[in-house]
């Protein structure tokens, strides 16, 4: 499995640069919305809130 090594987001005119590198030396460069860094924020804030209700259940 390919794991994540950097991410970084960048102004880039209207939209963002996401620059994702993995370790294995790949990277992959997207172009984002501000709409879509908002979804994926609120996907990633989601899932942390769902890790820490988890743990604390456990």
């Amino acid at each position: 499995m390919t794991r994540l090594t950097k991410f970084t987001i960048e102004p880039n005119g209207d939209e963002y640069l996401l620059l994702i590198e993995s370790d294995d030396g790949e990277s992959l460069e997207l172009v984002a919305s501000l709409e879509q860094l908002d979804l994926l924020g609120e996907a990633v804030d989601q899932l942390l809130e769902q890790d820490d209700a988890d743990a604390d259940g456990e």
